[in-house]
């Protein structure tokens, strides 16, 4: 993970409060003549930036998110009614979405990244649509969900994380002789809504043809450090579109034998795109770590927003001073700038957190930074 050194400034905290009030900072009183001059901007969409200036250019990222954790115990049952009360078709996409942005309906669950699940019975099939936004699929639980991605039909499996970049036309689905599926979905809904970039369509036909073999991106791409020979790509996201849950696992057990680990995150290893060795895709990140038995993390904070999804074990996160007990298929987020620590309870077992991010953006514009904690041994003080 690439990173940078925090960009030198005047930090209020550091400084007595006439410091903090008044150096750098916009600090002017209202007056008659001055209200007028604000009301006579106005009149031509215009504004003085003194007005504004602190809000808008704070001294550090101040996210309008806070830390959450959902609980799947709570949230199952309702994602499973879904089904009782509307169908597919009826809904376009029948899902609960995670609502962390303050206002009904802003489908908001951290910063700009949107997060959902969705539940499918058996036989029921999605049409097949494309949009702006990119997309992932987190599987949480069922057997026999498949997706269709230009043409490719790939099968799903607990624990899998799947893509559908943006533009590209799929739809989702359970066989017949499979279970009801719940999975969580992962978008940039939010970002392309602010960059109002945002398009939507409908497949002509509702449905795509397969036109390859099933799952042939994993034969194609799958293999660890190998590439077929005369296969072409210039697609700006992963040929791979599902990493299974197994050799992630495999993988990162490899990689704990060899390794001491980071002191915040332990074993960490990102999905990436097989030919370029880089993020999946280029507004949505990925990840997976693990964290040995009775791993304690020190706490750090870095910009951009992060989704993590318990894929197994149990646990608790430190998030700005609060604690969240977590355990497997729970959801949380840590916003932009929290400081967070991760500790897994367990000293028997491992646990497993996946995570989908928007550090591609963060990197891609020179925007991320990363900050560890040097107070109280590097562990937060518990406030909440």
């Amino acid at each position: 993970m690439s990173q940078q050194s925090i960009p030198q400034q005047e930090n209020p905290q550091s400084h007595d409060q006439y410091r903090e009030e008044m150096i750098g900072r916009a600090n002017v009183a209202d007056s008659p003549e001055l209200l007028a001059y604000y009301k006579e901007l106005g009149k031509y969409k215009a504004g003085a930036l003194w007005t504004i200036a602190n809000k808008i250019e704070p001294w550090q990222p101040k996210s309008a998110s806070v830390p959450v954790l959902w609980r799947y115990r709570d949230l199952r049952e309702h994602v499973i009614k879904s089904a009782d009360l509307v169908t597919p078709e009826q809904a376009g996409r029948r899902v609960v979405y995670l609502n962390n942005s303050g206002e009904q309906g802003m489908s908001t669950a951290v910063g700009l990244l949107y997060s959902g699940l969705q539940t499918m019975r058996p036989g029921e099939a999605a049409s097949a649509h494309a949009h702006s936004s990119s997309a992932l699929r987190f599987i949480m639980e069922g057997r026999g969900a498949y997706t269709i991605v230009d043409g490719q039909k790939i099968s799903l499996a607990a624990n899998d994380f799947v893509l559908t970049p943006n533009g590209t036309w799929h739809e989702h689905g359970v066989e017949s002789d499979g279970s009801q599926c719940i999975w969580q979905d992962g978008l940039d809904i939010p970002l392309v809504n602010v960059l109002e970039a945002g398009f939507y369509k409908v497949h002509p036909e509702l449905g795509q043809a397969v036109t390859e073999t099933v799952d042939s991106s994993i034969a194609l791409w799958g293999a660890p450090a190998l590439r077929p020979q005369n296969v072409g790509w210039d697609q700006p996201y992963s040929p791979l579109f599902r990493y299974q849950w197994e050799p992630t696992y495999e993988a990162l057990q490899r990689y704990a034998r060899v390794s001491d680990g980071s002191p915040f995150d332990d074993i960490l290893m990102h999905y990436t795109n097989p030919i370029t060795g880089g993020h999946v895709m280029p507004t949505l990140g990925a990840s997976m770590q693990l964290l040995r038995p009775g791993f304690v993390g020190k706490a750090h904070r870095h910009t951009g927003s992060f989704i993590y999804q318990v894929a197994k074990g149990r646990g608790y996160s430190m998030i700005d001073g609060q604690r969240f007990d977590w355990q497997e298929r729970d959801i949380f987020c840590v916003p932009s700038w929290a400081f967070h620590e991760h500790v897994n309870t367990s000293q028997t077992d491992d646990a497993c957190l996946f995570c989908f991010n928007d550090l591609p953006v963060m990197q891609a514009l020179q925007l991320y930074y990363e900050e560890a904690l040097t107070d109280n041994d590097g562990h937060q003080p518990v406030r909440g």
